[in-house]
């Protein structure tokens, strides 16, 4: 495994962001995701995966563009900008030789790993121990797990975990898209007992939300928020949970971080390179050309193209103060391209459902809650690591 030469540390004695033609940065704010998709390769076939939109799931295997052509890129548009790297897939741990280089190359970036967990024991100590955050695929208990991954999957990812955790020195986040209406409120409450967090996202897929599945999954929210509203002690770790009472008691927080736009970075500050050095907002969206938004290979950036619309209904909405837009892939297709059976069937219930818990939350006073609660609690709610690694809304 070659080792490659860092950077140097200070490039600019300035922050000199990445200017559009007009003048307005490409990047807004002061922070940068760069999203390294190490692969596309899987060697999973989770059966709801949005890599399979557009065939791009297995599409590209290695990283064409080299480490100086990623490090001229950093230098043209990235200097001065507090920069973390999130590795991606596919699954980024079949690509290992990769993030070793990147995290040599770059050693004052943070860095996260998004992974299956299935490879995570063949991961070097070294490498683990400089991940800040770990995001796991995981879709709920053994049953539910194993019927989208294939059998034994969530038995090898609980054992490769606890044996690489004495190797880690960042916060390991289950990552749970919540595609079953049948999963049930003990085995997502029990993952909080394994992982350090629990950040579900609701399934973007059609015919997802029968009438049945959106009373059941209403009645698990509502275990969720007041386990959640128990104690002011104690924490119970559930991002999107934390991140809408952290949006509804320190709402200055949403500008802070995301200049006031989505929840999902999309429109602000990430930028998912594909292993040709191609350049998108959303990792979902790699199938439209007209998403690019730049290119390692041929150095340029703009703004990213996914942005707030007219034709997205969100700012007249009673949920817009916390929730900020939810997903913009989600808004995009639904009001932009006008696939209204999509709009119908993904976003429109889980709108409701998003709804749904900040109507809950208020229904047990947060503002009372968080001036009870004790200093340690108060802080991960409006300074929690992990809002910058996920979408904070589900």
């Amino acid at each position: 495994m070659s080792i490659v030469q860092p950077i140097p540390l200070c490039r600019v004695a300035s922050v000199q962001h990445a200017q559009q033609p007009s003048g307005v940065p490409a990047i807004p704010g002061h922070r940068v995701e760069l999203q390294l998709l190490t692969t596309l390769k899987c060697n999973l076939k989770c059966t709801y995966c949005s890599l399979g939109v557009g065939d791009v799931l297995g599409s590209q295997t290695h990283v064409d563009y080299s480490l100086e052509q990623l490090a001229a890129f950093v230098d043209k548009h990235l200097a001065g900008y507090e920069t973390y790297v999130t590795f991606y897939g596919g699954e980024p741990t079949l690509n290992k030789a990769y993030m070793h280089d990147v995290i040599a190359r770059f050693p004052n970036f943070r860095f996260q790993l998004q992974t299956n967990g299935t490879l995570l024991d063949g991961v070097a100590p070294e490498i683990l121990a400089r991940m800040s955050n770990f995001l796991i695929s995981i879709d709920g208990g053994e049953t539910t797990t194993d019927g989208y991954r294939g059998r034994g999957i969530y038995r090898q990812v609980m054992k490769n975990l606890a044996a690489v955790r004495p190797h880690l020195n960042g916060s390991v986040t289950a990552r749970v898209t919540w595609s079953h209406p049948e999963i049930s409120f003990e085995e997502l409450d029990s993952l909080t007992e394994v992982f350090d967090y629990l950040y579900f996202q609701f399934v973007a897929d059609r015919g997802a939300y029968p009438a049945d599945g959106m009373a059941k999954r209403k009645a698990i929210l509502t275990q969720m928020i007041a386990k959640f509203f128990s104690r002011t002690d104690h924490l119970y770790p559930i991002i999107p949970i934390m991140g809408m009472v952290r949006n509804k008691v320190m709402p200055s927080r949403v500008q802070e971080m995301y200049q006031g736009k989505t929840q999902c970075r999309a429109s602000t500050h990430i930028l998912n390179v594909m292993p040709d050095g191609r350049i998108f907002p959303c990792p979902d969206l790699l199938y439209l050309p007209e998403m690019q938004q730049g290119s390692v290979v041929d150095n340029w950036l703009r703004a990213s193209p996914l942005q707030p619309d007219p034709a997205m209904p969100c700012t007249g909405c009673e949920a817009y103060a916390f929730c900020r837009g939810n997903c913009m892939k989600n808004l995009f297709l639904a009001y932009v391209k006008k696939d209204e059976e999509y709009r119908r069937e993904v976003v429109a219930p889980i709108c409701e459902l998003v709804k749904f818990m900040g109507e809950e939350i208020d229904r047990h006073n947060p503002q009372e809650w968080f001036a009870n609660a004790t200093l340690p609690v108060r802080k991960l709610i409006t300074d929690c690591e992990v809002y910058e690694y996920v979408e904070i809304m589900p």
